[in-house]
């Protein structure tokens, strides 16, 4: 039995370096919070993840090319419509980032959220921002073209729980400075999603838990089997070696 185990030693320590080797994600956070954003308006893009002591190299990729800045940060000034795309980041411990979607209009007004699906129970903020932050009065926020919210000054538009009802295309609607013509911003699409069903752990393991285990199945059988192979060629050798005594005494006594 004592042979068998620097094998099994073995296959776990590859089992922990197989765990070791899969580095967290880098997460793409953006600030101001807002994935559509205004022409001329200032963008931070900020990586978080894992780095070795002393290093703060950050890789950024647009559009799946590597950019030359290496900051944790990466800022964007007076965004111009060819800023839009797919930004993702990597830190030196970290894997590469899911994307993060960056959309810039020429408009007046636009509707921003922090996202646009939400779950039923979950807050929702939408809010209407103009060009270079002129004031907006008399602003309307819109769902399916109806007014769901009316305000003289504009402000931020809460829902405190979302509702499926909540569902829907949402646009707003306001006097911009001194213009006396309503600009409407165009419209987006929010959806509001049943309450989230919180994952069982016991039926959804991580795919190197799931392996360990796979690995720990094997070691058992093959020991096992190996185990009582040794028993019975033990036993065979053992009755061999009793047939061979019993016949040499009998060899004895007979001379």
């Amino acid at each position: 039995m004592w042979q068998l185990q620097p094998p099994m030693a073995l296959l776990l320590l590859v089992a922990a370096g197989l765990q070791a080797a899969d580095p967290p994600k880098a997460v793409v956070l953006l600030d101001p919070p807002w994935d559509r954003v205004l022409k001329d308006d200032n963008v931070t893009l900020r990586c978080q993840g894992p780095s070795s002591p002393g290093d703060s190299v950050t890789q950024w990729f647009y559009n799946g090319s590597l950019l030359s800045k290496q900051d944790p940060s990466y800022f964007i000034a007076a965004a111009t419509v060819e800023d839009r795309g797919e930004y993702r980041c990597r830190t030196g411990l970290s894997s590469l980032s899911d994307p993060v979607h960056l959309s810039v209009h020429a408009s007046w007004l636009l509707l921003q959220s922090h996202r646009w699906v939400y779950q039923e129970g979950e807050s929702i903020l939408l809010r209407c921002h103009s060009w270079k932050n002129i004031p907006v009065h008399n602003v309307m926020y819109l769902q399916d073209g109806k007014i769901k919210k009316f305000l003289h000054w504009n402000t931020d538009f809460y829902i405190s729980e979302a509702a499926p009802s909540d569902s829907g295309s949402y646009a707003c609607r306001g006097f911009i400075g001194t213009r006396e013509k309503n600009i409407t911003s165009e419209r987006v699409s929010l959806l509001v999603q049943g309450p989230a069903v919180p994952p069982n752990p016991q039926l959804f393991l991580p795919w190197h838990q799931i392996a360990f285990c796979f690995m720990m199945g094997l070691l058992f059988a093959v020991d096992t089997g190996l185990y009582f192979c040794i028993q019975r060629e033990r036993r065979s050798s053992v009755g061999a070696l009793e047939n061979h005594q019993i016949n040499w005494s009998q060899g004895l006594q007979d001379k």
